[in-house]
C-alpha cells in the first residue's frame, strides 16, 4: 500500500527530528468525510518506514473499507469497564504508556470517558500520551471545538456536549482537514457508507440538511486556515507585540460563557495567553448567591481552564478599579466585556463602570473589545 502524501511526509521528518511526542490532528466537517479512513492509512505508510505505531482507539462504526484498513495494523487491546451494569470498552490510557510506542492512532478526540476512567475527556488521554513523549495522530469533527459551540448550535440546532478545548489545536504540530464537496458528502451518505440504512432519513432531515452541511464545510475550511495563518505568522513575525486578553465575567452564568467562548477564539487566533476575571462584589458573596449560580459559576471557572485561561477571583466593590488593576498587572492589551444592558435601577452604575474603564484606556494601547 503506497500512501506518501506530503501530509504523512512532512508527519514522518517531525517523527524522525525529536522524540518528543507531536500531535497530528485529522479535522472534518461531519462524521463520514474520511477521517480515521486517513489515519489508518497515515499508520500504514509510517509501518513501511519502520515507525513503531499501535492503534490505540479507532472506531470503524461497521464501514467496509475502513474495517479493511485496520488489518495488518499493530494494536493495543482495550480495557473493559463496568457502567450501570453494562461492559463498555475504552482507551487504555495505562496500557499505552507501558508500551510506549513512538505513535498511536486515538480516534474520537471528543469522547467523554466512561465513569471510572483516569480521565474525564479522551482528549485528556491524549494529553497524558503527548507528556509521555509518544506522538498522536488524532481525529476531530469542527462542531466539537468548544469555542464553535454557540456557533454550532446556531448552524444545527443541536446543542454538542463533547467538546475538545482549542488549546488542542494551538499545540498540535499539523492540522488537516479531511473535505469533501456537500453533494459528494450526502451521496455517501444515501449509499449507506455513513449510517446504517434505518438512519439514513433522519440523518438527512437533522445534521445533514445540505444548508447544514455548507455552514460546516465552511467553518472546517475557515479554522484550518486560520491555523496555518497562525502557524505562517508565528515564524516569520516574531517581533509583532505579544497580545494578552482579558475576559471579565459575573455570575451570569449564560452571558459569563458566552465572554469566555468568543475570548478563548480570539486569544487562539493571536496565540496569545488570556485571563478570566471575576469581580466578585459584597451582593455577590456565596452566602447570598443562589445554589444554581454558585454551581455554574464553578463550571464557568473550569470551562475557562480547559480553554487555556488563567482564572482570577477578585473580591472589591470597586469592580472597574479591580478590573484596571488587574489590566495594569498583567500588562493586558485586549479587554474583552459584556454588552451593557441598561435596565432603569442600575443605569448609573453600569453607565459608570464603563465610562470608568473608557476613561483609563482611552490614551493607552488597549483594544476594549464589547461582546454582543
Amino acid at each position: 500500500m503506497s500512501t506518501n502524501s506530503p501530509s504523512h511526509t512532512h508527519f514522518l521528518e517531525l517523527l524522525q527530528k525529536s522524540k518528543r511526542g507531536h500531535l497530528k490532528i485529522y479535522l472534518g466537517m461531519s462524521a463520514g468525510v474520511g477521517k480515521t479512513y486517513r489515519m489508518l492509512q497515515e499508520a500504514h505508510s509510517l509501518l513501511q518506514h519502520h515507525i513503531d505505531v499501535q492503534i490505540a482507539y479507532v472506531e470503524t462504526h461497521g464501514r467496509f473499507e475502513t474495517e479493511a484498513l485496520v488489518k495488518g495494523l499493530p494494536l493495543i487491546p482495550r480495557t473493559q469497564l463496568f457502567h450501570k451494569g453494562k461492559a463498555l470498552e475504552e482507551l487504555d490510557l495505562q496500557a499505552v504508556l507501558i508500551r510506549h510506542p513512538e505513535v498511536v492512532i486515538v480516534d474520537e478526540l471528543a469522547h467523554h470517558n466512561v465513569p471510572g476512567s483516569k480521565n474525564e475527556k479522551r482528549w485528556q488521554d491524549v494529553v497524558d500520551i503527548l507528556d509521555a513523549g509518544i506522538s498522536v495522530i488524532t481525529a476531530v469533527n469542527i462542531q466539537h471545538l468548544d469555542s464553535l459551540n454557540d456557533r454550532m448550535l446556531q448552524i444545527s440546532g443541536v446543542t454538542i456536549t463533547e467538546t475538545i478545548p482549542d488549546q488542542l489545536l494551538k499545540i498540535a504540530d499539523e492540522v488537516v482537514n479531511i473535505d469533501l464537496s456537500v453533494d459528494e458528502l450526502i451521496a455517501r451518505l444515501k449509499a449507506g457508507k455513513i449510517y446504517q440504512e434505518d438512519k439514513i432519513t433522519r440523518a438527512l432531515a437533522n445534521f445533514f440538511k445540505k444548508e447544514t452541511i455548507i455552514q460546516l464545510r465552511e467553518q472546517a475550511l475557515s479554522t484550518v486556515a486560520s491555523y496555518l495563518d497562525q502557524k505562517i505568522t508565528q515564524k516569520h513575525l516574531g517581533n509583532v507585540r505579544q497580545e494578552r486578553f482579558l475576559a471579565c465575567i459575573s455570575s451570569n452564568w449564560k452571558t459569563a460563557q458566552f465572554i469566555i467562548r468568543k475570548t478563548a477564539k480570539l486569544a487562539n487566533y493571536y496565540r496569545s495567553p488570556w485571563i478570566v476575571l471575576y469581580v466578585q462584589t459584597e451582593n455577590e458573596q456565596l452566602s447570598k448567591i443562589a445554589l444554581d449560580k454558585q454551581r455554574h459559576l464553578i463550571n464557568n471557572f473550569k470551562l475557562a481552564t480547559e480553554l487555556g485561561a488563567e482564572v482570577m477571583k477578585v473580591k472589591s466593590n470597586q469592580v472597574a478599579q479591580a478590573i484596571i488593576e488587574v489590566v495594569n498587572e498583567k500588562k493586558i492589551t485586549t479587554l474583552c466585556i459584556g454588552k451593557p444592558h441598561f435596565h432603569w435601577i442600575d443605569l448609573i452604575t453600569r453607565r459608570y463602570l464603563l465610562n470608568k474603564l473608557l476613561k483609563n484606556i482611552a490614551n493607552r494601547s488597549i483594544d476594549l473589545v464589547i461582546l454582543s
